[in-house]
């Protein structure tokens, strides 16, 4: 698995043979199929990865959160619901997001201050566990630059379709 702190680099070495992959199985892959594919390695390559040593996506996403999360948040940080949106939050397309990127609640030892209560959002990035991913290819593709599991499942997924690799990282 390709270092966190290598990805980057790695990823757009092969960041045109992604998106050209992406276009080939959504002309090729069985959307059943491929969800399962993508669970089988989501459960596979998750078993024994610690997030805590990457963070990327931490680094590089804001959080979402629903609007029930907010006051569990804010509770969790003896804040009002208020002062908590005033503080963290920005109101986006109907949404919430925080205000910051890199998240505001990342620690330096790669753990998260807002852990036993973070959004949904964070708990199930990358969602490749989830169904319906052909209809989502674009952002898995981008995913792969942030996340190693993602860039992993990419290239297995590669050799499993026998898709004619264009570079090699």
């Amino acid at each position: 698995m390709v270092e966190p702190s290598k990805l980057k680099q790695v990823s757009n070495k092969v960041e045109n043979e992604n998106y050209a992959f992406r276009a080939y199985l959504k002309n090729h892959a069985d959307l059943d199929q491929l969800d399962k594919q993508f669970l089988e390695l989501h459960n596979e390559l998750f078993l024994n990865y610690d997030c805590s040593k990457c963070r990327n996506c931490c680094i590089e996403y804001s959080a979402s959160f629903e609007e029930e999360e907010l006051s569990q948040v804010a509770s969790f940080l003896n804040m009002t619901e208020e002062e908590f949106r005033d503080k963290y939050i920005e109101n986006t397309f109907g949404g919430f997001e925080l205000k910051a990127t890199p998240c505001c609640f990342l620690k330096e030892n790669g753990t998260c201050e807002i852990e036993a209560c973070k959004p949904e959002s964070c708990r199930s990035y990358p969602f490749t566990d989830k169904p319906e991913r052909l209809l989502s290819l674009s952002s898995i593709v981008n995913s792969a630059s942030i996340c190693p599991v993602v860039f992993e499942m990419l290239e297995r997924l590669k050799q499993e379709y026998r898709f004619k690799r264009r570079n090699k990282y």
